[in-house]
């Protein structure tokens, strides 16, 4: 035999041999490259590719925020002031109610990995069907308002601001949570960029509703939740356009799949819930952090709010990583492959990580120009809430890379079913210590809300540092469980 021939036999037998001896390749897996000797490795463009639409959607709900306080501020501090105490509290139940649908996320993710995709159609019903069981409570809720913020000692005209936004903010919470299921049905089988479109169009028609409500009809802090319940409708007639598309009426049966099924609607509720309550317990503590500051008037309030506008700048957008985080960690654990599922969880904590980072910069060295965009001169209040906020800003600045690990962390470990151990940590975290030391540090003697812990009277600066002292433990305890792997043995 020729030299050549024999040389071309040996290169095809050690090609075939490193075929037979390397890994068998899974096609369902996301972001994963396979090298020539069958090694893998992190494809970071493809978890960009997922990602960047549910961080650009966050970060345009962390814009609205922005733009929201700014049309509110033309009303002055006072209504800032009472947008700082409702914004975090309706926020708080509008999560408790839509943990189901969040959950819908996780399930259609692991589904999707599955190769189950009609089952993934059926999970996202399962979720509006949840919302027509929670609907009715949240009106009730709604016409609450003027009870529960009185019950916090607030100053009048900070309750009345408050109540005017909680009506219509929160008798849309049945709506809210459709979206949520509609959203994370899209975020669950990757297809961010539409869930991305619907916060797109919903921003756009909330701006133009604040603009017309509140500085041109002067529906003032009405108006404003007026216009943000308005722009979820939007959204979510956008999302059931795509939802019975012939694509997704084809590949996952969302014209065929909507009958009730109490066992699927329990698995729903049985996931959704712990999230609810997660979200319950965090935004819930800082709605109470809010509240401790609004007690101390216009100035705390106003200051507060404004910091916490700026802070979305950075943490929402990771909070979109974190569902990006569970669409590919879901993916993965449905594929079959848990170790992929933490190399690619791994990668969306190392993205939020390298984000925060620049905000926690930019936070230490321009927060007071940045605040002051929220002020108009004609208030005398103006130069003290810019001073206030901006010492705000520089202890925020100090948690933020603690955020990155809570965030990126917390998603990873929801889209692996993870839910009920990073609950209980919250809880005790939140409200056995972060509430308690913020009432300890806000307050000065006989001005708190009890009388039996001991008051420090640090006024807003006490509670930003509480929160510092919060996230640093929160986020340090989640990245540890995601590093334990005890998530491996959980199952959806």
């Amino acid at each position: 035999m020729p030299a050549r021939r024999i040389q071309q036999y040996a290169a095809t037998r050690a090609r075939y041999c490193a075929t037979m001896s390397a890994p068998a390749v899974n096609t369902r897996l996301p972001a994963v490259l396979y090298q020539a000797d069958g090694s893998r490795r992190v494809n970071y463009r493809a978890v960009l590719t997922v990602a960047w639409p549910l961080f650009v959607q966050f970060g345009v709900q962390a814009f609205l925020n922005v733009i929201d306080t700014w049309f509110v501020g033309r009303l002055g501090s006072e209504a800032i002031a009472g947008m700082n105490a409702v914004s975090f509290s309706s926020f708080t139940l509008l999560l408790l109610f839509g943990g189901t649908g969040i959950a819908v996320q996780t399930i259609v993710a692991q589904r999707h990995g599955e190769g189950r995709s009609a089952r993934a159609g059926q999970a996202a019903w399962h979720g509006i069907h949840s919302a027509v069981l929670v609907a009715p409570l949240a009106v009730g809720v709604a016409l609450a308002g003027p009870q529960i913020f009185n019950f916090f000692a607030l100053p009048e005209s900070v309750v009345t601001a408050a109540s005017d936004y909680w009506l219509p903010r929160m008798a849309a919470g049945g709506l809210v949570v459709v979206s949520f299921a509609l959203g994370n049905f899209f975020n669950g089988v990757g297809r961010t960029r539409i869930s991305l479109m619907g916060a797109l169009i919903s921003a756009a028609v909330n701006v133009i509703l604040n603009w017309l409500l509140i500085l041109k009809l002067g529906w003032g802090m009405y108006g404003a939740g007026l216009a943000t319940s308005i722009s979820v409708g939007v959204g979510v007639l956008y999302y059931f356009a795509v939802f019975f598309s012939r694509h997704f009426r084809g590949m996952y049966g969302t014209t065929r799949m909507w009958h009730l099924r109490p066992r699927v609607l329990l698995a729903v509720f049985a996931l959704g819930l712990p999230i609810g309550i997660h979200s319950m317990f965090d935004v819930g503590a800082f709605a109470a952090f809010q509240l401790m500051v609004g007690k101390l008037g216009a100035v705390p309030g106003a200051a507060t709010q404004i910091a916490m506008i700026l802070t979305s700048l950075g943490f929402l957008p990771v909070a979109g990583l974190n569902f990006a985080a569970a669409t590919l960690v879901g993916q993965s654990i449905g594929a079959g492959d848990k170790e992929w599922a933490y190399r690619v969880g791994m990668a969306c904590i190392k993205i939020a990580f390298v984000y925060q980072a620049f905000w926690a910069v930019l936070f230490a060295t321009v927060g007071g120009p940045l605040s002051s965009i929220f002020v108009t001169g004609a208030d005398p209040n103006a130069q003290a809430v810019i001073e206030l906020s901006t010492t705000l800003l520089l202890i925020a600045a100090g948690y933020q890379l603690f955020d990155a690990l809570n965030l990126g962390t917390l998603g990873c470990l929801r889209g692996a079913g993870d839910v009920l151990v990073p609950t209980a940590a919250l809880l005790v975290l939140a409200w056995c210590l972060f509430v308690p030391l913020s009432h300890m540090l806000i307050f000065e003697e006989g001005q708190g809300w009890v009388d039996f812990l001991p008051q420090f009277g640090l006024g807003a600066k006490g509670g930003w540092i509480a929160a510092l002292v919060h996230i640093t433990l929160l986020g340090s305890f989640l990245f540890l469980r995601w590093r334990s792997g005890a998530w491996k043995k959980k199952a959806v």
